[in-house]
């Protein structure tokens, strides 16, 4: 059994590169295996060694190809063999980047890169290791995540445990350039709140398609509108962890506030398919737009106005009851008083 501990090498380095080159070359996704006794890390380089650059960004059209290079580092004190690996690349449901097992034979931008099988670093000591890249003549235009990874295997039990840290390529194929998204799964549901005088939620979720050819960072807008008004969400909180590899999907949820049960309330939801990474001139992102409607009657209001209704009848009846009290009493009272004689 093979077990890889890649994503969280990935998931650091993708959290990180939101922070900063700086920050990342100095804590990039060390490695520690079961044993504890050899830790390194991957960055990527020049032919001298460590450049400063989190990720890996190659532009090339079909036919060409470059030599780009990264650095291991074995911070341990012993030598250690390290099997260097290259694969296609993908974004996890979370978001982050990560690389298929090496077990599985690549089909994309993995295929296309070219690097030894493996490196012996002396203790302490950083190897710099070439990747050509190498792009076919026809390779379709737009964008091919890969990754290298320099790994070790240890063996926990009756476990083989691949422990592998690896840096991110962006390869882009130049040409024709489609930036477009589609809007699936649209769903909205309603929350009342307990208190009458306060309006409810609209919960949405919905599942952004990249169906274009580069990578995406889509904005995105809720609006929900009704009798009583329009609310919008815009979340930019989360613009960075966005990202969508061609041919891929995210859900994404979102709660807006403020709105008002006042029976049919129509939810739209508006992406703009904006192009991740190094802009794209020339580029038309087109929005795209997808809506669905629900029913949501005001059943607090209605409720807070049937006990009024039971209130205000009960002082009405009472009001009777007392009035009719007051008349009996008044004829009681009259026919007991004696007559008057002359």
């Amino acid at each position: 059994m093979t077990k890889s501990r890649s994503r969280g090498a990935f998931a650091l380095l993708a959290v990180l590169h939101a922070v900063g080159a700086t920050v990342l070359v100095a804590l990039v996704a060390f490695a520690t295996p079961a044993s504890a006794d050899t830790t390194w890390s991957v960055v990527p380089a020049n032919a001298k060694g460590p450049d400063g650059r989190s990720v890996i960004d190659i532009d090339l059209a079909g036919g060409q190809q470059v030599t780009e290079h990264i650095a291991v580092i074995n911070r341990s004190t012993q030598p250690v063999d390290f099997a260097i690996d290259a694969n296609d690349g993908y974004l996890t449901a979370k978001g982050y980047f990560d690389m298929r097992p090496s077990d599985v034979k690549p089909t994309d931008g993995g295929s296309w890169i070219e690097i030894p099988d493996k490196v012996t670093i002396a203790g302490g000591a950083t190897a710099v290791v070439p990747v050509k890249v190498s792009i076919p003549q026809n390779a379709t235009p737009g964008d091919h995540p890969a990754g290298v990874t320099a790994s070790i295997d240890t063996i926990s039990g009756q476990v083989r445990v691949q422990n592998r840290v690896g840096v991110r390529l962006n390869i882009r194929v130049t040409g024709n350039y489609v930036a477009k998204v589609a809007v699936t799964g649209l769903r909205a549901d309603y929350h009342w709140s307990w208190n009458p005088f306060s309006p409810g939620t609209v919960d949405v979720s919905y599942t952004l398609a990249n169906v274009g050819n580069v990578r995406l960072a889509p904005d995105a807008r809720v609006l929900t509108s009704s009798f009583a008004g329009e609310n919008t969400w815009d979340d930019k909180s989360e613009a960075k962890a966005r990202e969508i590899m061609p041919g891929g999907t995210r859900t994404f949820s979102a709660r807006v506030t403020g709105a008002w049960p006042m029976g049919t309330i129509d939810t739209t939801v508006m992406a703009i398919p904006a192009p991740a990474g190094k802009p794209l001139p020339g580029i038309t992102a087109e929005r795209v737009a997808s809506g669905t409607s629900l029913w949501a009657l005001p059943w607090p209001q209605l409720a807070l106005l049937a006990l009024l209704l039971l209130v205000l009848l009960a002082f009405r009846i009472s009001a009777v009851l007392r009035r009719r009290r007051r008349e009996k009493l008044l004829v009681m009272g009259g026919r007991s008083t004696p007559p008057l004689r002359a």
